[in-house]
């Protein structure tokens, strides 16, 4: 009963990344609350073990988060500066 809510956040995410696979930023909101989801069970699985490592690989996944939003969002708006558009469908050009 414990895991249903990092349960739920791992389906939502999942079906955020395959439903939406034409617009990058729910894409990119998938991933996060697919983060979520693992950071959530690495906390609580820690606190019921009484173990330190869930949290420490808690804190692992959110810095790894912030990075990945950061790059993530910066490559997305140089994307939309140079093509004026954000779609997964003309990422082809970003061949290189």
């Amino acid at each position: 009963m414990v895991n249903l809510v990092g349960f739920v956040l791992f389906a939502v995410g999942i079906l955020g990344v395959v439903l939406s696979r034409n617009n990058l930023i729910n894409i990119l909101v998938g991933i996060e609350l697919l983060m979520l989801a693992a950071n959530y069970n690495f906390v609580i699985f820690a606190a019921i073990n009484d173990d330190i490592v869930g949290l420490l690989f808690s804190m692992v996944i959110l810095l790894l988060a912030g990075v990945e939003v950061s790059l993530g969002l910066s490559v997305i708006i140089l994307y939309y500066r140079l093509r004026g558009l954000i779609s997964v469908s003309f990422m082809v050009s970003l061949k290189g």
